[in-house]
């Protein structure tokens, strides 16, 4: 089905009503490699019970984190196969901590669709906004559909969109992070059930030689390791966060975060050391808070 630019702009999806416990958020924490060394007090005030401290980007998540299914891409003007779709870019921006447990209501809306050729990109919003009408964060995303493009649309910006680049120097930082060989298994208990991260054959069939990790796994594990190795492991000290999906990880490799001090921000690309300095994340961007 072609994309409906038109119909896809003017349209307010539902507004979803979700919640969270504080188990949500140690799982989602192990399934980031939180807890490593567990006599480490910086690792447990990512696990305590009750009170844990939050990541912001769980707000990426949060929203589908008891999904049981396959996400599917339908909405008005948009009807693509989710074979089709890569995940391009993810930011979420917070103006204060996210709370250990509560509820919230999330609206969005598609904010720009561009005309590749070959494919489209799809820009997304979503506000999350507590019971009390009180903001929790914005999130913003965008996706790569291969084959939906040739709609006559605008073609846009080139590439996908995202922060702004590493600078043409040295990195002033570089982190080591460690895949499990079960961190995908484990993953997608936060709510990504996509059968490319879990079944052999299906990776297979998609041309990979192994499931691959979940970008947005790749994405807060890159988080974490900022936050750890620059602010003292206080996810409170995160104000926003954003990267764009560059290639692949595997479990069992290790990742290496190069990360540049740069105007206040931390700028960083993650590679794969053991494929080439393959990219995984590039124009990944942390503002403090």
């Amino acid at each position: 089905m072609p994309i409906d630019v038109d119909v896809a702009l003017s349209a307010e999806l539902e507004p979803l009503e979700f919640s969270w416990s504080s188990s949500d958020i140690q799982l989602y924490h192990l399934g980031l490699g939180a807890g490593a060394d567990p006599m480490d007090p910086r690792e447990l005030r990512y696990l305590v019970d009750d009170t844990p401290q939050v990541l912001p980007t769980f707000g990426n998540v949060a929203a589908s984190f008891h999904m049981t299914k396959p996400p599917t891409v339908q909405f008005p003007g948009i009807d693509i196969e989710l074979g089709k779709v890569l995940h391009a870019s993810e930011r979420i921006e917070v103006p204060g901590p996210l709370p250990p447990s509560g509820s919230a209501t999330a609206v969005t809306r598609f904010t720009d669709i561009w005309d590749k050729g070959k494919a489209a990109v799809i820009w997304n919003e979503t506000t999350a906004t507590a019971p009390d009408g009180t903001l929790l964060w914005t999130q913003r995303r965008s996706i790569y559909a291969r084959g939906e493009g040739g709609f006559g649309g605008q073609r846009g910006p080139s590439g996908a969109g995202g922060s702004d680049a590493a600078p043409d120097r040295a990195p002033d930082v570089e982190l080591e992070v460690p895949i499990l060989p079960q961190q995908a298994l484990l993953y997608r208990l936060c709510g990504d059930r996509n059968p490319l991260h879990s079944d052999p054959e299906f990776a297979a069939a998609a041309g990979f030689s192994q499931p691959i990790l979940h970008g947005l796994c790749t994405y807060g594990m890159t988080c974490k390791a900022i936050t750890d190795a620059l602010l003292d492991g206080d996810a409170a000290a995160v104000a926003a966060y954003g990267a764009r999906f560059a290639g692949v990880a595997f479990p069992g490799e290790t990742l290496r975060v190069n990360v540049w001090k740069e105007d206040g921000r931390f700028l960083a690309s993650v590679i794969a050391p053991s494929r080439g300095d393959a990219v995984v994340l590039s124009g990944v961007e942390l503002v403090p808070a």
